[in-house]
């Protein structure tokens, strides 16, 4: 069955040796050619990320918090309004309230009183008269318009019209916004600002979200040093860990900090069973190449499963996937843009859908005009970064400099990747090229 033909959001079936069989991530580490043009070794990106999203579940578990406390959770059910917004016909500006019947024969109507937001109102108007009313006043029986301040003349308790309005003009219908049980938000829904206020607006203190993702993470290798300590030659320190924390940090996830790990199978193996009884996610960085001291593939393999372990993209290659009983683990290569471009890449959107979040859209991708050459060979998806910037009224991209995944000034100057697909070459001055913000990261 070659992989176009499959259903990744569910779990497809092969027929092998006459009996049909569940495409799992056991079958696939033990039988890898039981999915034609399936490779461990040489995974494309799209294909990658529609595999790990077929085996990733998301988090079940629920609390109720307080509303003010929501910032960057997940709605764990679809919320239904408990009443109408606005709950009453109200005024849209400041200005003033008549029936549109009056203006047949006259341009002029009596003021008779004044309507404040809030505040109760136990008359109407009739034929002829007109009342002064506030932004957010409610509008009393006998009025089906209001007229802007600014178009009248009021003089002597008396307005003359200046411009004729339409009838219903200004006047926000009670349940216009949001009418009682609609479904407001939806179960998945990233609980920004604007839908914090959009919960209070319905007069909802508490409600239910997804409990906080859990997520062990650690750095192997000997040649790792922690930051503050005393550096020699041959060691670097660990800018992976506070890349990775902080990646984390931003999605609202609760980090479980486990360390640096020497490169030793006893430790890593030890440490791997730990952080799966700990956590929903493990994310790890180095020991997923092929040296003499990479044993993470290895280790993995004996305590769980591995889906793939090399990407076809650059930088990232040495990247696993696998899990270990119903921990989803992620390897991410030790070089530090290599670390932050597979986890911007494949992990965050992982780590979505593990929270309950809804991914309805993908992270766009802007044309944009290049104001450089860049050599590039057709066969892997490159994200090169890049600088966008406005010049003359249009937006250009052009990259950072030196592309090497050791360099980690090139992500802190960079404000977007430049995605070349991995059927393209290399790219002239002035051609377009596909861009990601940063932003769109976040």
């Amino acid at each position: 069955m070659g992989m176009k033909t499959l259903t990744f959001l569910t779990l497809v079936r092969v027929i092998s040796n006459s009996m049909t069989k569940k495409i799992t991530l056991k079958v696939l580490s033990n039988e890898p050619g039981c999915l034609g043009e399936y490779d461990p070794n040489a995974m494309q990106i799209e294909s990658a990320k529609k595999l790990i999203s077929s085996f990733i579940k998301p988090i079940k578990e629920t609390e109720s918090i307080k509303l003010i406390d929501s910032l960057n959770r997940v709605l764990a059910l679809n919320l239904v309004s408990p009443i109408n917004v606005p709950n009453y016909d109200n005024s849209a500006m400041d200005g003033f309230g008549f029936n549109i019947s009056s203006l047949k024969n006259t341009k002029k109507l009596m003021v008779k009183d004044t309507v404040l937001a809030g505040k109760p109102i136990k008359f109407s108007v009739k034929d002829g008269e007109a009342i002064q009313i506030m932004t957010g006043g409610k509008i009393p029986k006998g009025v089906d318009t209001v007229i802007p301040i600014e178009l009248v003349k009021y003089v002597n308790n008396e307005i003359t019209f200046i411009e004729m309005p339409k009838i219903g003009a200004n006047i926000r219908k009670c349940g216009e916004d949001i009418k009682h049980k609609d479904i407001v938000l939806n179960k998945g829904t990233l609980l920004h600002p604007a839908e914090l206020g959009l919960i209070a607006s319905l007069g909802l203190s508490k409600i239910k979200v997804f409990k906080k993702l859990k997520v062990g993470f650690f750095s192997t290798g000997d040649e790792i040093v922690k930051v503050g300590a005393k550096i020699k030659s041959g060691q670097v320190y660990n800018s992976n860990h506070f890349t990775i924390y902080s990646m984390l940090n931003r999605l609202n996830i609760e980090s479980i900090d486990l360390g640096l790990i020497p490169d030793s199978k006893i430790i890593i193996k030890n440490t791997l069973l730990k952080a799966a009884k700990q956590a929903d996610v493990i994310i790890t960085t180095g020991g997923v190449s092929v040296g003499e001291a990479d044993y993470m593939k290895e280790v993995l393999k004996e305590v769980g499963q591995v889906l793939f372990w090399k990407l076809s993209i650059k930088p990232g290659r040495p990247m696993a996937y696998g899990k270990i009983n119903k921990t989803d683990f992620f390897g991410l290569p030790g070089n530090p843009v290599s670390a932050m471009v597979t986890f911007y890449q494949i992990v965050q959107g992982a780590l979505k859908i593990r929270m309950g979040l809804t991914l309805e859209d993908a992270i766009p991708l802007l044309k944009v005009e290049c104001v450089e050459s860049i050599f590039k060979k057709p066969g892997r998806t490159e994200f090169q970064r890049g600088m966008l910037f406005e010049t003359n009224g249009l937006w250009k991209v052009k990259t950072t400099g030196q592309q090497g995944s050791g360099i980690l000034s090139s992500m802190s100057k960079a404000n977007c990747f430049i995605v070349l697909g991995s059927d393209r070459g290399a790219v002239k001055a002035g051609e377009m090229v596909n861009i990601q913000l940063m932003e769109s990261f976040i």
